[in-house]
């Protein structure tokens, strides 16, 4: 793993309580990320923080260690009302938060709990209901249980909004300011905000929710993570699916991502891998969440080298060692392209993202390569690279999605309608 990601200073020289340095000495953790370096002196101290930084770059670990060197210095009240809450956009970002909260505290000895939509919902009302000190959850779910009372937030004492520009593009925001108003006045908790970008929308819920928040943001010369190698092909759309084969025949991509825009293509696609000798998982907004989390433990494991994706997965998943991201399909959306290839090169390491700018989605490029900065590199499409495949019975020959115009809308040639009140002509054959 690269250290130019870190800094020069270390976790040592916080007072952590004992248990916590504990924590941090099994996740291997020693020198801060400039996040880390430039949040936990003030998050320490009792000051509000509204962090901006790209992801990959260390904030969950800032705002664990700060919440929970809060709680142990401070005495529990008595009630089952949770003392502490991180509100995360989706259920996989939730998840990671959790297990790396499970990691951080595993001494401390504080009661965790997890909260998302889609699973486990008498569990985790049972759970609630128990008495916790810290709850990770997503806004839909958490705000069902507040509802019916099965949990307050009238004890509160950190609060943590966590990728806050999400939570606008998701529409969660009024659910965040549900939340707040039932929380203790902002002077009287430690509250904390992440995003990607402290856009005005972002800063302003900092302001009118927290207590004279001090901006942190880690300034990048690149929207893209530096280490990550960037290269485009311009197949056919016929010629994608050998493209891909032949690609992962030639890499050693140990543990691949696979981005397309669309169901209907995850599935093709993830039957064509899995007929020419690639395992594989498929990642949709309709996989049910117990199938979802059993594919990403697996991918994680490395017991599954590829996960077919649509920008379901593109935020919130910290997977360490992912070597390639490919989009099969150009992003629609510049901003996806980013979350999208953000998902290799984490933690200093370097990856690969290679992009399909095929005939369907090549006029994504020009605002894609507007909107980081610069062009991306491109390699002609070898003949030798496009491989022999074998195609699934079961599964149409990939057809990509129609192509559209600038304004999004469908180019395809449309059956002229017989006017009103006339009548169809007559196939031959019928009466």
């Amino acid at each position: 793993m690269s250290k130019r990601h870190l800094t020069e200073t270390y976790l040592a020289s916080f007072d952590f309580p004992e248990p916590l340095q504990r924590g941090i000495k099994d996740a291997g953790f020693s020198e801060c990320t400039p996040i880390q370096a430039q949040t936990l002196p003030l998050a320490l101290a009792g000051q509000d923080v509204a962090g901006q930084a790209q992801t990959g770059t260390g904030k969950t670990a800032a705002y664990l260690l700060a919440i929970m060197t809060h709680l142990l210095r401070r005495t529990p009240h008595l009630g089952k009302s949770p003392r502490a809450l991180i509100i995360a956009p989706t259920r996989e970002l939730a998840v990671q938060i959790h297990k790396d909260a499970e990691l951080l505290g595993k001494y401390t000895g504080l009661r965790l709990a997890l909260v998302y939509g889609g699973a486990g919902y008498d569990t985790q009302r049972k759970q609630l209901e128990e008495g916790v000190d810290i709850v990770i959850g997503t806004p839909g779910r958490l705000i069902d249980y507040h509802k019916q009372h099965v949990f307050d937030l009238r004890e509160v004492e950190v609060v943590v909004i966590d990728e806050a520009d999400r939570m606008f593009d998701l529409g969660f925001i009024k659910d965040i300011r549900y939340m707040l108003r039932r929380m203790p006045k902002p002077e009287k908790r430690l509250s904390m905000l992440f995003s990607a970008t402290l856009s005005f929308r972002v800063t302003e819920l900092a302001y009118e929710h927290m207590n004279n928040p001090q901006l942190v943001k880690i300034e990048t010369d690149k929207v893209t993570a530096e280490r990550i190698q960037e290269l485009t092909y311009y197949p056919a759309n016929e010629e994608k699916m050998p493209l891909l084969i032949g690609l992962l025949r030639a890499m050693d991509a140990t543990r691949t991502m696979l981005f397309v825009n669309t169901k209907r293509t995850a599935e093709d696609v993830h039957a064509s891998l899995e007929c020419n000798g690639f395992p594989a998982a498929m990642l949709s907004g309709d996989v049910p969440q117990k199938k979802r989390l059993q594919f990403l433990s697996q991918f994680e494991r490395g017991e599954i080298p590829i996960l077919v994706a649509t920008d379901v997965a593109a935020r919130g998943l910290h997977i360490p060692g992912v070597t390639h991201v490919i989009n099969f399909d150009l992003p629609q959306d510049a901003e996806d392209y980013v979350h999208r290839i953000g998902r290799t090169a984490r933690a200093g390491a370097s990856g690969d993202a290679i992009s399909f700018v095929c005939e369907t989605y090549a006029f994504s490029l020009p605002e894609i390569e507007k909107y980081i900065g610069h062009p991306i590199p491109s390699a002609p499409v070898d003949p030798a690279l496009l491989a022999e495949i074998s195609r699934p019975a079961h599964t149409p020959r990939h057809r990509p999605d129609p192509p559209r115009r600038g304004d999004g809308r469908d180019q395809r040639p449309r059956r002229a309608r017989p006017q009103r009140g006339s009548k169809a002509i007559a196939r031959p054959g019928q009466s």
